[in-house]
């Protein structure tokens, strides 16, 4: 081997620079061990918050020495932290979303809130296909646009207004705009990007990953670590839209409300041929009420509310007393409180009331009974409050002065700067500075409050935080403050929110991960043994089989393995549990690349040739076949790396680095230990005196058991196909959609009994449990709410969930306590959740579809470049077919049998990829030998041919396989419930691979080559030029 020098320098190299990337990783986990020793000596076991102690305690060890020396008299803890190895959610805990921001959002902005029927007509009719489809929502749009007659985006009450000045004219055709359209909208979701990530590098989260999803509007974030889910959402999904409003009174609005009760206990009442009509005397008792409650003191108004409602209305937690009849008052029933008259508040409901009251309020015929001075009124809710009295959150009812435009006096875009703060009372607020043109604006609102004894509503996205009167005289400056029941942390997060900007548009979380970091250690746990299990029992068999030839490839497996962690380490990789599954696998890839080197050289000496030359020329034969079985399953890794997201792109990750790493250790590094062994005449062995004669001299007939071959994988695919279509798969919620909780009980639990009790029609209607790991511990997954993702669709699926599962918890568990998922010592209630909305389960199935069909078709072309004969090809992707469908025969047939999780997920779509790459590996270094044997044996028959090929590769295939499945085994049971099913597919793969490079892909490539005399047919000459 030539530049032996240059290899050993680069390897050493290498070497050392991986060795001085991961001492990184080993300082932040030293000084992270000692915080969490500090934290354990100071925070009481028995204290009842002692994890939430134990928390910050820690939290405050690391922050007091994150500008300290911690090793080598100039790396700081916080430098450390930046450089070590990033581990994914799934082995520290943390929060995974997926953000959509809202494309209708943007184009009814750009649109300047263009209320024009064929634009919100096409926005109605896109919002309803965006539902099922798979396009980009503004292409649905577009579609519904033009399909409209005389439709013009360049309309003037469109596009062609002053947002679009100078962008958009309105004598350009739909065809010239819809490009412009579309480069305005990537601007806007770069703004978004770089808004979501300022908020991001505030909230104090190491590590954060943060990427857009190509140009859908989708936004990935990662927060490593991460505890608080509530408030990570809040951060995320608030677009800051920050505004100054001038507010009426009580007194006001009073009557507009008693004619809108009116009018709908008149409409109900009609419409409910059995209910008695309202008393008139009640409703005028309550009128009285309300109109008293604009005139006289709130407590008087109270009172005279509470008699009438009678005295269980503002205090029974359902809100449903049997006196009263709420068709009959459908608005002012639901009072729990009127508002004092001379303030801004209206009345106060229940949270859960929201959307009716203002549905009633807003309904067009009663808006009409609204009195000039009254029409452009806007009724807007404060922030939730929980009332412990009560058991419910309850809000304030507003009534916002408006304009025409809609458009508010001031706005947060003259926000110069957020504080958290506190009032002289102790109160945490926010203060604000404004700029010149807004302090301006402030001064002008406030002096009209002050003189007219109004008040001025502070709104942020649409919820009134407060509403103070002016009461000392005009406001000059340009500060002002947010107040709000907040927590120190609440209004950190409300002022950083502030200062990073709003976003253009609406955010929602369409997918949603929390991993506990109890669960991330005992993932951190499992892998490592299952990783250490692997390599041993890999280092074991090589030494077995191939001797001290072994021996240097177990070397060259250690450092593959050092390489690869510090190349993850070095180019900020993020390490997951499938990334461990990634490394381990390359433990198999790396063994393949030296047992086709050993095997070649083997064949060298055998044919008498000196051991230098042997080792020379097994090299160089094997170097073909190695290429082209590694480029194959890069490809397939590459292609899921594209398609993947999260823990699957951490596999695909790992598995390329992994492959590039093996390439160089097994051709480089275990040829300089052999050639340094050599050098002096020293005899190496590549074979024990046990396995010297294993799989010599091997003869078999393949191609005369390809009819038998066919019959049996026909019987196995009709098998599989049947299953498919009348059993179908395991659908996980990556593909369907809705809610998937991890729960571990204190007692073993029965699956089948929690399925049948959560299935309930008082329950979820339909769900499932499944035992994931011990038997103690569920997967239940549900498809409720699925179309509802916000915050309180969660909390109602949580609360479903303790109300039947509380009896297999400790009897001192709480709903809170079953919830959390942030305690590092966790040990019963819901460990994890997953969530993922309808639409992204839609975009996730087609993507998985894109990246098998795409990684086949890749593989196909490689295959025909290489072999330049297209039945090569064929027979390849026949193969990779017959193992995948067979793959999914098993998962189809055993899914309800099998006791772990057998669901078709993303990390499936990860396996099947590799089962592909596999397969792939496997018939090229069957189809490179053929290839070589063509070559060398031109007067030999094909048949005679091709059996000789796979025969002398026979050794190669059953050692790569052994040792692959050796690997794969160790995962599968010591790596944890998470991957089991993962496994179980690539373990299904390399068997049915094993068997199809041999009996499948061999066969059908010799079938349909062209062949005369049982010889093939050479070339047919290209014709000679004719000479003029």
């Amino acid at each position: 081997m030539q530049n032996k020098g240059l290899i050993r320098v680069f390897a050493i190299v290498f070497a050392l620079v991986s060795i001085y990337q991961l001492t990184y990783t080993f300082i932040t986990n030293k000084v992270e061990g000692d915080a969490d020793t500090y934290a354990s000596t100071i925070v009481n076991a028995d204290d009842q918050n002692a994890a939430t102690l134990r928390d910050e305690a820690t939290k405050s060890y690391l922050d007091s020495i994150a500008s300290k020396d911690v090793w080598g008299g100039y790396t700081t803890y916080a430098d450390a932290k930046e450089q070590e190895l990033q581990k994914g959610l799934d082995l520290k805990g943390g929060i995974n979303v997926i953000l959509q921001i809202s494309v209708k959002d943007l184009l009814i902005g750009m649109a300047d809130g263009s209320k024009d029927p064929d634009f919100r007509t096409a926005l109605e009719r896109a919002d309803e296909r965006i539902k099922d489809g798979q396009a980009d929502y503004f292409d649905y749009f577009l579609e519904e646009f033009n399909a409209i007659d005389g439709a013009k985006l360049g309309s003037p009450d469109i596009f062609s207004n002053q947002e679009m000045d100078g962008v958009i004219d309105f004598n350009m055709s739909n065809s010239e705009i819809e490009p412009k359209l579309r480069v305005k909208l990537k601007e806007y979701m770069v703004s978004a990007f770089e808004v979501l990530r300022k908020r991001i590098d505030k909230f104090g989260v190491t590590q954060p990953n943060i990427q857009r999803l190509g140009d859908s509007g989708r936004i990935l974030i990662e927060l490593p670590g991460a505890k608080d889910i509530k408030r990570v959402e809040d951060i995320l999904t608030s677009t800051a839209q920050l505004e100054f409003w001038h507010v009426y009174k009580a007194s006001e609005v009073s009557q507009f409300v008693i004619e809108a009760d009116t009018y709908w206990a008149e409409k109900l009442a009609a419409k409910n041929q059995e209910s008695q009509p309202a008393d008139s005397t009640e409703v005028d008792e309550v009128a009285d009420a309300v109109v008293d409650a604009a005139q006289d003191a709130a407590d008087e108004a109270v009172d005279a509310v509470g008699d009438i409602l009678g005295n269980d209305a503002t205090t029974d937690v359902d809100g449903e007393d049997a006196e009263i009849n709420y068709d009959q008052n459908p608005i002012l029933s639901r009072m729990l409180a009127p508002g004092n008259g001379t303030g801004p508040v209206i009345a106060t409901f229940k949270a859960s009331d929201k959307d009716l009251i203002v549905g009633y309020l807003n309904d067009a015929q009663v808006r009409s009974k609204l009195p000039v001075e009254l029409r452009n009124v806007k009724f807007a809710w404060g922030l939730p409050v929980l009332n412990d009295e009560l058991g419910y959150e309850i809000t304030d009812l507003y009534a916002i002065r408006s304009n025409r435009e809609g458009e508010a006096p001031l706005g947060g875009a003259v926000i110069t700067d957020a504080r958290q703060d506190f009032e002289m009372s102790g109160q945490v607020v926010v203060s604000m500075s404004m700029n010149s043109e807004g302090a301006k604006i402030w001064e002008d609102m406030t002096t009209e409050a002050y003189q007219n004894g109004s008040q001025i509503a502070v709104v942020l996205d649409d919820t009134v935080y407060s509403a103070p009167g002016i009461t000392n005289g005009p406001i000059t400056g340009g500060s002002s403050q947010i107040s709000g029941n907040f927590t120190v942390a609440d209004a950190e997060d409300l002022a950083n929110v502030l200062r990073a900007g709003k976003l253009p548009a609406g955010a929602e979380i369409i997918q949603k991960a929390v991993v506990g970091p109890s669960l991330g250690k005992e993932a951190i746990s499992s892998g490592l043994w299952s990783f250490g299990i692997a390599l041993l029992l890999v280092l074991v068999w090589m030494v077995f089989y191939y001797g001290r030839a072994g021996l240097y490839a177990d070397i060259a497996l250690v450092v593959n393995i050092l390489f690869i962690f510090g190349a993850l380490a070095s180019l900020k990789a993020v390490l997951t549990l499938p990334g461990i599954a990634g490394i381990v696998l390359t433990i198999g890839i790396s063994v393949d690349a030296n047992v086709l080197i050993f095997e070649r050289i083997r064949e060298e000496l055998a044919k008498g040739k000196s051991q230098a030359d042997s080792i020379k020329d097994g090299f160089n034969n094997a170097l073909s076949s190695i290429l082209d079985a590694n480029i194959t399953t890069f490809l397939t890794a590459l292609i899921l790396f594209i398609f993947g997201t999260g823990p699957i792109q951490g596999f695909a990750t790992t598995l390329m680095i992994g492959i590039l790493t093996s390439l160089f250790t097994a051709i480089f590094i275990t040829r300089l230990f052999i050639d340094g062994y050599g050098k002096n005449g020293k005899s190496l062995a590549f074979s024990t005196p046990i396995t010297k004669n294993w799989f010599r001299n091997v003869n078999i007939d393949f191609l005369k058991k390809r009819k038998v071959a066919y019959m049996i994988s026909l019987a196995f695919v009709l098998i599989s196909a049947i299953s498919l279509f009348t059993k179908s798969l395991n659908f996980g919620i990556d593909f369907s959609g809705g809610r998937t909780y991890t729960v571990r009980f204190e007692q073993p639990v029965n699956a089948t009994e929690v399925t049948k009790m959560l299935s309930a029609e008082d329950v979820f209607g339909s769900a499932e449990a499944k035992t994931y790991g011990s038997d103690n511990q569920l997967k239940i997954s549900t498809k409720y709410g699925i179309d509802g993702v916000d915050a309180e669709v969660t909390k109602e699926i949580e609360d479903k969930l303790y109300a039947n599962l509380k009896q297999y918890m400790p009897a001192d568990m709480d709903m809170a306590t079953f919830v959390d998922v942030s305690k590092d010592d966790k040990q019963y209630g819901i460990m994890s959740n997953f969530q993922v909305g309808p639409t992204i389960a839609d975009d996730i199935l087609t993507g998985s579809l894109y990246a098998i069909f795409g990684s086949l078709i890749v593989v196909f072309l490689y295959i025909l470049i290489r072999f330049r004969k297209w039945q090569f090809s064929l027979g390849a992707v026949a193969a990779v077919f017959h193992d995948v469908l067979i793959v999914l025969g098993v998962f189809s047939l055993t899914y309800d049998i099998l006791p772990f999780n057998m669901e078709i997920d993303q990390a499936f779509i990860a396996a099947i990829l590799t089962v592909i790459g596999y397969s792939l590996n496997d018939t090229v270094v069957v189809f490179d030998r053929i290839r070589e044997f063509i070559n060398e044996r031109t007067n030999w028959e094909f048949a005679r041919t091709v059996n000789a090929a796979i025969s002398s590769t026979i050794s190669r295939t059953l050692n790569t396989s052994l040792t692959t499945l050796i690997v794969l085994l160790a995962i599968f049971t010591f790596g944890g419930e998470s991957i089991q099913g993962f496994m179980l597919a690539l373990i299904i793969g390399v068997l049915v691979g094993t068997y199809s490079s041999v009996f499948i892909a061999t066969p059908v490539m010799f079938d349909t080559m062209e062949k005369s005399n049982g010889k093939l047919l050479p070339k047919e000459p290209k014709p000679a030029k004719e000479e003029l």
